[in-house]
C-alpha cells in the first residue's frame, strides 16, 4: 500500500527584532504543550496563509512592496500578497505586534494605554475568525507596513512529518512603542532574547527549538547588530529554499 501524500500548508513567519544593550533581540513565543504542532517549543510569530490573505481588497490598505523590494516579490512569486498579509496578520494575532501605519503615516504607537487596550481587544476575534485584518484596517484607517517587512528565506518541512509547511520567513523591526505578548491560547509565554542566548539555552536543554528555528537563529547570530541585520534584509537578493531530509531509520 502506498503512503498517502502529506498536504503542504503555505505559512508565513516574522522574525521581529529590536535594539538591546548587547546588540539586538528577537521576539519568540512558547507554544502550549497541548499544541498538535511544535508543542512546548519556542517559535517566531507566524502561521498558515488563509484564503482571505490573498484578497486584492488589501491593496487599498497596504504600503509596499516598494520598488526596492522587487527581488522579494519575484522570489515570493504570484502569491506574494498572501504571504505578506499572513505574516502581518499572524504577528499581530499571536504576538500583539502590529506592523501597520496609522492615518498620520507613522507606525502605529501603543504608548497610549487606551489605544493599546483597544487594539488588544481585536486579537481574540481575529484568531476566532469573527473579524478579519481587513476589518481592522477599515475601522482604524490603517495601512499595512509591507515595506517594513522583508522576505528572507523559505523552509519546507521534510517528508515523513505528520504536518508539513512551506514557510516563508520575513524580518521586521519592532515598532518602538510595542512590546508584544503571547496570546495565552496557542502560546503560553513570550520573551525578547538574542540569537546567541536562545542557542545557548537550547544547548543546555532549557529552551526547546525545532530544527528550522535553530538553523535560523544560527544564521541570524552572524549579524553583529540590528542595523546590520535589517540592512541585509532590505537589500538581499538571494532567498534560499531549504528542504531538509529526515535521516532514514535502520
Amino acid at each position: 500500500m502506498s503512503t498517502p501524500v502529506q498536504p503542504i500548508r503555505p505559512a508565513a513567519t516574522v522574525i521581529v527584532v529590536r535594539e538591546a544593550p548587547s546588540s539586538y533581540e528577537i521576539f519568540m513565543l512558547k507554544r502550549t504543550s497541548k499544541a498538535s504542532f511544535a508543542s512546548d517549543m519556542y517559535v517566531f510569530p507566524g502561521g498558515r496563509v488563509d484564503a482571505d490573505d490573498h484578497l486584492h481588497k488589501y491593496d487599498a490598505f497596504r504600503h509596499g512592496p516598494t520598488e526596492s523590494q522587487a527581488p522579494q516579490v519575484k522570489a515570493l512569486g504570484d502569491e506574494w500578497r498572501g504571504f505578506w498579509i499572513a505574516a502581518i496578520r499572524e504577528t499581530f494575532e499571536e504576538a500583539g505586534l502590529l506592523l501597520a501605519y496609522d492615518d498620520s503615516g507613522a507606525l502605529i504607537s501603543f504608548d497610549d494605554e487606551q489605544t493599546h487596550e483597544r487594539f488588544s481587544a481585536y486579537r481574540d476575534p481575529l484568531h476566532d475568525g469573527e473579524l478579519s485584518l481587513l476589518d481592522i484596517c477599515h475601522r482604524e484607517s490603517l495601512r499595512l507596513a509591507v515595506d517594513h517587512v522583508h522576505f528572507y528565506n523559505r523552509f519546507i518541512t521534510p517528508l515523513g512529518r505528520p504536518r508539513r509547511f512551506d514557510t516563508r520567513f520575513f524580518i521586521a523591526s519592532a515598532p518602538e512603542s510595542q512590546r508584544g505578548t503571547h496570546d495565552a491560547q496557542e502560546t503560553v509565554d513570550s520573551i525578547w532574547i538574542s540569537p546567541q542566548q536562545a542557542l545557548a539555552r537550547h544547548a543546555d536543554g532549557q529552551f526547546g527549538l525545532m530544527n528550522v528555528t535553530r538553523i535560523q537563529l544560527e544564521w541570524l547570530s552572524a549579524y553583529p547588530s540590528k542595523q546590520a541585520l535589517l540592512e541585509m534584509s532590505a537589500t538581499n537578493t538571494a532567498f534560499p529554499t531549504r528542504r531538509p531530509i529526515l535521516p532514514v531509520k535502520d
